[in-house]
């Protein structure tokens, strides 16, 4: 079966008015339209207005790092999948490892988390990896698999149109990548727990100090659909280059 290919940009905490017109009129003049490959970008909640309005017309998706699990309420400073849909936007990553580590986030609660983005009509990046103690410790397999089984679990709730990212926390942001045999070994085995989900049309990216001069190795992967985009995403120039890699990976 077929399975989409996405490029997707995670700015986490950066931006301004200024830099980020500049960066998104970049992409919007140069994506392909048309390509392979579904591309987008995960901004700051206040900066949602902004890039709806740059990105008008253009073959860019957008979308939000977080959205609560919750559709509204006394929930000071939480933002809800329906508010992020009511600017137009398509995606929402959700338990990010950095949301995992610094918010206490558990899997069950990324797991209501996706449910109530696919309930906002929005598309779930679920991210899930293990810490460097972990993989150490030969513990690799059975916290990707817990992670993902507490969405998994979902069953419907999920609908048809959920994306899996595969972020070893020890690679981001550090300079460090897992090669691409050792990404592919973690995806082939999300691959197993999604085929046997009935879930095998479901696009598993990588996301770890993905760069304009390794993305090529890693997109080749045959478990790998594309990338999780951190550091790189803020440079108009590279992150161009690493869709222009998967999209070749998709068309060779």
């Amino acid at each position: 079966m077929q399975r989409t290919r996405w490029v997707v940009g995670n700015w986490k905490m950066h931006g301004s008015l200024a830099s980020n017109e500049a960066l998104l009129e970049a992409l919007k003049a140069g994506v392909q339209v048309g390509g392979a490959t579904r591309a987008g970008v995960c901004v700051p909640a206040p900066y949602l207005a902004q890039t709806k309005a740059v990105l008008a017309g253009s073959a860019l998706l957008f979308g939000a790092q977080d959205v609560s699990e919750h559709a509204s309420g006394a929930y000071t400073g939480e933002v809800a999948g329906a508010m992020v849909a009511e600017f137009g936007a398509r995606l929402a990553i959700v338990g990010h490892s950095e949301r995992r580590a610094l918010h206490g986030e558990t899997s069950d609660a990324v797991a209501r988390k996706a449910v109530a983005a696919v309930k906002a009509g929005l598309i779930p990046i679920v991210c899930v990896g293990e810490t460097l103690a972990q993989r150490e410790a030969d513990e690799t397999f059975n916290v990707v698999e817990s992670q993902l089984r507490a969405v998994l679990e979902c069953g419907d709730a999920l609908g048809a149109d959920f994306v899996v990212a595969y972020e070893p926390v020890w690679a981001i942001g550090t300079g460090k990548t897992a090669t691409p045999e050792q990404a592919q070994e973690v995806h082939a085995f999300i691959r197993v727990l999604l085929r046997d989900a009935g879930r095998e049309a479901t696009p598993v990216l990588y996301g770890g100090s993905v760069k304009a001069a390794n993305a090529a190795g890693i997109f080749s992967m045959p478990d790998i659909d594309g990338g999780l985009i951190g550091g790189a995403s803020l440079v108009a120039q590279d992150f161009l280059a690493i869709i222009a890699a998967s999209n070749a990976v998709a068309e060779g």
